[in-house]
């Protein structure tokens, strides 16, 4: 019996595999001379960790376990030259002798050339190869420009797509250390994206920091699709299907830190391109006076909260901390007596206390199924990770109708356009008028370092002066005078109009507070400005800009719209005004 039937059999008596899964590998070693253990742990057959077990029983090695903690005096005995290239990580040094993890303990070459550079016997454990590359990583440093080296020799034009080959080329341990050391490097910058793309002859992997995408490095010709496949083959992809969008995720463990990657590819003009968005799920969620409110607007975001029930949004595009800010609101009421749920899509902060759901559309849920399902639940309060459809809007706005607190998150411009939005998804009015409590719509903007106060002096922990974001808030508070203009369908500028009277703030000016209070800088929160000003037309009188919303130019004040002499803008089917009762022009 050879040693290969013997792993296969070991992991048969362990019951982690059976005597059928053990023969159809096998077979297929037969045919792709692949290691048995790369087989099973391609098809999901078994954990790395279980499979090196088993492989130091069968060679009869000692099995030691994360995590692995190198001694400075062990490392210094071994050159990183040959730690990277023989997957060795030295562990200890007692007297004469040397104990090593080691990725693959058959290397006698490996052994020989330790020995001989450190004048040492060696001792050899084994440990799960994962666990061995970090631990090099963090010993020794950085290994990416030599491993891109190795590549760009060993890349070449391939003339046949066959996945068994692709699936080979993927597992390599080249490709292996690099998409390993692409993902600590992106937890060691706070990374919160990595793009994989194609350039053609090679790929551009970049980093997400803080909403910034910049360029971290580029991968040699002849290399793009084995890096892809390896990012495939760790989220549970299928390699073979290139022609179509795949999503997937895996976890992994840095540093003390649980991480959860979840995976989208899709086929683009040069090839495909993967992005890996990095979920810290272990991370605490922040408390909600820490998210940059004002005082002003944490009140009135505590006074919505207050109500107990209505629906409260969180509006902005995607990447403006809406999650984060509805996860400070859930921690704050975590710690009452109230029943809370949460449906989310993917489950991004973990909560004591609370009963967390995730969308599975694979068994049939999604948002409005899993709705319709907390509300059986017995809820106080639920947040539903973000409102899509008229359906979704509809129970959710009917939950709060019926004394339930609603925390969701919507894709608009500003506040009052998250009213506009829901009713051209068409929900009635009256269901958004009387379901609606308000509104949290922000943005976010880049701290200044705190380390180095934003003067960039060779700091290690920022990018240019700054490091983390905090947010920028507008909070509109649904009362009578809004609810009945809601239901009675008015325009989105009057709808602006009546928020600002009402004593709602802009993100423009709370951008420029960040400013004066030295959170961040001048042009962080010029970016702000330009975002929250809209989209400006020209005066037909002086061609100057006038603001959307506007009822007159203000360079040579030539009215846009009709007013009142009250000062109320009046449309033009109107027939008196609202707000005094006077005649319109059109009434006489």
């Amino acid at each position: 019996m050879n040693q290969r039937k013997l792993l296969g059999q070991i992991l048969v008596d362990a019951e982690l595999v059976t005597e059928k899964a053990l023969a159809n590998a096998l077979d297929e070693q037969r045919r792709t001379r692949q290691r048995l253990g790369d087989i099973f742990l391609g098809k999901g057959l078994v954990e790395e960790a279980q499979l090196t077990r088993c492989l130091a029983q069968q060679l009869g090695l000692r099995y030691l376990a994360p995590p692995l903690e190198p001694t400075d005096e062990a490392l210094g005995r071994v050159q990183p030259d040959l730690a990277r290239r023989t997957g060795v990580l030295p562990l200890g040094l007692e007297g004469r002798r040397l104990l090593v993890a080691m990725a693959n303990p058959l290397d006698v070459e490996a052994v020989d050339d330790m020995r001989f550079q450190s004048g040492c016997h060696i001792e050899v454990v084994v440990s799960p190869p994962s666990e061995i590359a970090r631990g090099i990583l963090d010993a020794y440093g950085g290994e990416l420009p030599e491993l891109l080296l190795r590549l760009g020799r060993a890349a070449r034009p391939r003339v046949s797509g066959e996945a068994r080959m692709l699936e080979r080329e993927a597992r390599a341990a080249p490709i292996v250390r690099i998409v390993d050391h692409l993902l600590a490097r992106a937890v060691k910058v706070r990374a919160s994206d990595i793009h994989i793309e194609s350039l053609g002859d090679g790929s551009r992997v970049r980093f997400r920091v803080d909403g910034q995408l910049g360029t971290t490095t580029e991968l040699p010709p002849g290399t793009h699709r084995a890096a892809i496949s390896r990012v495939k083959i760790m989220a549970g992809l299928d390699i073979s299907e290139r022609r179509r969008p795949q999503d997937g995720g895996f976890s992994f463990k840095r540093g003390g830190m649980a991480l959860t990657v979840r995976v989208s590819t899709i086929p683009t003009r040069l090839g495909e391109k993967a992005v890996l968005r990095i979920l810290d799920t272990g991370e605490s969620p922040p408390d909600l006076t820490d998210l940059g409110l004002s005082d002003g607007d944490l009140a009135r975001v505590r006074g919505l909260l207050g109500r107990h029930q209505g629906v409260i949004l969180a509006a902005g595009p995607t990447g403006s901390g809406k999650t984060t800010s509805l996860s400070a609101i859930v921690r704050l009421l975590s710690d009452r007596d109230l029943n809370v749920i949460t449906l989310e899509d993917p489950i991004e902060y973990r909560f004591a206390g609370v009963a967390q759901m995730e969308i599975d559309r694979r068994a049939g849920i999604g948002f409005p199924e899993g709705l319709r399902a907390i509300l059986r639940q017995d809820p106080d309060v639920i947040m539903v990770g973000e409102i899509r459809d008229r359906e979704t809007a509809e129970i959710a706005m009917s939950a709060a109708v019926t004394g339930h607190l609603v925390l969701s998150t919507i894709h608009t411009v500003d506040a009052p356009g998250a009213v506009v939005r829901l009713l051209e998804m068409g929900v009635p009015n009256f269901l958004v008028a009387g379901g609606l409590a308000g509104v949290l719509a922000q943005r976010l903007v880049r701290r200044i370092c705190a380390r180095c106060g934003g003067r960039r002096t060779d700091c290690p922990a920022c990018t240019g002066g700054l490091r983390g974001r905090c947010g920028v808030f507008e909070v509109l508070t649904i009362d009578d005078e809004i609810r009945t203009a809601v239901a009675a369908g008015t325009s989105i500028s009057a709808l602006r109009s009546m928020a600002r009277s009402n004593g709602m703030g802009s993100m423009g000016e709370d951008a420029l507070r960040h400013v004066a209070e030295g959170t961040t800088t001048p042009h962080e929160a010029g970016r702000i400005l330009s975002l929250s000003s809209g989209p400006e037309v020209a005066c037909s009188a002086c061609a100057r800009a006038v603001p959307p919303g506007a009822v007159g130019c203000p360079g040579c004040g030539k009215a846009r719209r009709s007013l009142c002499r009250c000062g109320e803008p009046l449309e033009g089917r109107w027939r008196y005004c609202p707000q005094c009762l006077r005649p319109t022009r059109s009434a006489a």
